[in-house]
């Protein structure tokens, strides 16, 4: 199997749709659509605009009052076209004018006037209250912003987040930075965001989830051969899953034996789960070394996993001997057993799976190596860079990447908008997932896959994006019950089917 970031750069060329940007090589794909395609800005406006009432009409049609708050650059043009497209529609239009109106782009000023042609006035802001309308149109501030937002947009968005009624950004949430998915002081909460030309990164990870709400993507009958130009900046994971059939000859030695350390005093709990993972996606068979007070009673409810008290690192020896591939760290705990452990099986010569306490053990005796997947969260990423987790979220696509540079291997940056990234290839996001998976157990189920992966010989790089990924649609088929009181064992019956 080839490694997935060469099949990775060999389709995102053509998949636009799984392409993602920042937010300098948008503005370049739009300049390269205007001035080598001979498409007017305009005309890119006017598409924006018209998609975006689409959008609108197709997901609140009973709206009809709405109010559109436009800013003064392009962002705010495509707003005066959405204006009066709901004007020629019918609808009972509203357009509020934030900041001073000399400051408008030609574009936008064209837009503006074209809408008061047909009975489309707009007033100043002045903190109207937005409360009475059916929709608001936040068209503010665009992908544009460098720095913090300035009071007086500040004010704006606060007053559409406070307004209690549905909103539709326009391009990226007003005060959303498009790079990185922080918000930039602060930030509009949009149901539903319509973005155009290229996908913002920022759409996808961090907060931007949270403030991007449903995300639907326009690329305004842009040409090909302007994407051809601009190398995406990383890619969506998407749903193309690559489990083959198995032969009816095969046995349990031919999908490899996972090794699971970890589950100190206390933490038993972990491995378990780990162990489970790994056999509902596929390993052939799970050992799991934990504390010998564990062992006898790990396995009442999950016979199939082979338990073994391990106390001393020789111990730990014949297991690595059979072993696959190890996952270390669910339950490792960072007192002197752990440290052992870890000790032994770096030494193995085995890829590793690194997770949780063997990852805050790594950031104090720090090393390189190319054949180990490590799963931080971003607490565990600021102590492997020795920063705060406030700094990692700052920018996730910087983050995930240094730490790869830093430890080698591939490294998987979990939280919203799960990250992964693996030397000479593109970051790739996760956009599956809830909130009803930040509940305990769930990062160990996520090692659990991933070793299983790796056992049956998925390249690193593979394993981990597909673990990622079957890891996060499970816990979406079980979150169909409610997100609230998700528990990681409830991901099992689903990881089954999702990998058949």
């Amino acid at each position: 199997m080839a490694p997935l970031e060469h099949r990775v750069n060999s389709y995102d060329m053509q998949d636009i749709s799984h392409n993602l940007y920042r937010a300098e090589q948008v503005r370049e794909l739009d300049r390269t659509a205007i001035e080598q395609f001979d498409i007017p800005c305009f005309e890119l406006m006017n598409r924006a605009g018209y998609a975006a009432f689409d959008v609108l009409r197709s997901r609140w049609p009973d709206a009809g009052r709405i109010v559109v708050l436009c800013g003064v650059g392009n962002n705010g043009g495509d707003g005066f076209v959405v204006a009066r497209c709901a004007c020629e529609a019918g609808m009972d239009v509203t357009v509020y004018q934030v900041a001073n109106t000399d400051r408008l782009s030609a574009d936008a000023l064209c837009a503006k006037q074209l809408a008061e042609q047909i009975g489309v006035v707009s007033e100043s802001w002045h903190r109207q209250k937005l409360d009475s309308f059916d929709v608001v149109v936040d068209a503010l501030l665009g992908t544009g912003l460098s720095g913090e937002v300035k009071k007086q947009w500040a004010v704006a968005i606060e007053a559409i987040n406070g307004s209690g009624v549905p909103i539709l950004a326009l391009d990226i949430p007003s005060g959303l930075g498009a790079d990185t998915g922080m918000p930039l002081g602060g930030a509009v909460r949009a149901q539903v965001t319509v973005t155009f030309i290229g996908l913002k990164q920022g759409l996808f990870t961090g907060e931007g989830p949270e403030f991007c709400g449903e995300v639907q993507f326009e690329r305004l009958e842009v040409p090909d051969q302007v994407y051809q130009t601009t190398h995406p900046a990383a890619v969506l994971l998407t749903d193309r899953q690559k489990f083959q059939p198995r032969r009816r000859s095969a046995h349990k030695g031919d999908f490899g034996h996972v090794l699971i350390v970890g589950g100190d005093y206390g933490m038993s709990g972990a491995v378990r789960l780990a162990g489970e993972a790994a056999l509902r996606t596929g390993a052939g068979l799970v050992s799991i070394a934990t504390r010998r007070s564990h062992s006898s009673v790990l396995n009442l409810s999950r016979p199939e996993l082979m338990c073994h008290g391990v106390e001393q690192p020789d111990e730990l020896h014949p297991l690595l001997e059979r072993a696959t591939v190890v996952v270390i760290g669910p339950g490792l705990g960072q007192r002197r057993w752990g440290e052992s452990m870890l000790k032994s099986v770096l030494g193995s010569g085995l890829p590793l799976v690194v997770d949780a306490d063997a990852l805050n053990l790594l950031a104090r005796t720090p090393h390189m190596r190319n054949d180990w997947i490590l799963t931080p969260h971003p607490g565990e990423a600021a102590r492997l860079l020795q920063t705060t987790s406030a700094k990692i979220q700052a920018d996730r696509f910087v983050a995930v990447q240094t730490v790869q540079n830093r430890f080698g291997g591939v490294c998987v940056l979990k939280g919203a908008g799960t990250l992964i990234f693996a030397q000479d290839g593109l970051p790739v996001v996760s956009h599956a997932g809830n909130p009803g998976m930040a509940s305990a157990g769930m990062g160990d189920v996520l090692s659990g896959v991933t070793g299983s992966l790796v056992a049956q010989k998925f390249m690193l790089s593979d394993a981990a994006r597909q673990a990622v990924l079957v890891h996060a649609l499970a816990a979406d088929r079980a979150a169909v019950a409610g997100e609230r009181g998700l528990l990681a064992a409830d991901l099992m019956p689903h990881l089954r089917k999702l990998v058949n």
